[in-house]
């Protein structure tokens, strides 16, 4: 006797835009924006390219939109540590998934950030400075600071700026250094940027401190 075959289960709304959203993503994962198509996320996902019209009217440009925005969600995770134990260790953490996410998306992640693609817009900019925005306040948490003067926010956010183009260098350089190397390298110039501002700025002189007395 023939086994049944498995019974057919239409996807409701929110789980195709899914379907549909991992498929891009993968693609853009592994090619820039402008050399995906439509009919190459449709055949992704195994569905018409009308299909994908209907989830997106916008076309190509609400795709890369919604795709974009679920790249930046899981970044901003990235740096959504528990406040607990060494600062450092913490921030190392942190990294190890950034760059984990980095390595796993490359080239997706390189149009992500460099820009220039066809299909960038205020909107995508925007969802871009947003990640940064939030590491930012993921790490002046972590320092247990409610108040940042304009310096030591400054230096937080041409920290992560630095740490954006250590990433865009390091899948130019064929992912060298290892990925361990690599983040211990950020993490000591975190401090190394700290220190540089701490001897013009007195509250970052006393994160300075603090960090010092916490090994």
């Amino acid at each position: 006797m023939t086994p049944a075959a498995p019974a057919y289960r239409r996807l409701s709304v929110e789980e195709r835009r899914s379907q549909l959203l991992d498929a891009a993503l993968n693609l853009f994962a592994h090619r820039a924006p402008e050399d995906v198509s439509l009919d190459d996320v449709a055949g992704a996902a195994g569905v018409s390219r009308p299909l994908v019209y209907r989830y997106f009217p916008g076309g190509k440009q609400q795709l890369y939109e919604a795709a974009l925005r679920s790249a930046a969600e899981e970044l901003q995770q990235c740096f959504d540590e528990a406040l607990e134990g060494p600062l450092l260790a913490r921030l190392a953490r942190a990294l190890d998934r950034y760059l984990a996410f980095v390595d796993q998306h490359d080239a997706g992640f390189s149009a992500l950030l460099q820009g220039g693609s066809v299909v960038e817009t205020s909107r995508t900019t925007a969802i871009v400075d947003g990640v940064r925005r939030a590491a930012a306040e993921h790490i002046l948490r972590h320092l247990e600071v409610t108040d940042p003067g304009l310096l030591l926010r400054m230096t937080v956010r041409m920290w992560i700026t630095a740490v954006e183009a250590a990433s865009l260098i390091w899948l130019d350089e064929d992912k060298r250094p290892p990925l361990d190397e690599l983040r211990d390298w950020l993490v000591e110039q975190f401090v190394a940027v700290l220190s540089v501002t701490a001897a013009r700025d007195p509250q970052t002189a006393a994160l300075v401190q603090a960090l010092a007395e916490d090994v």
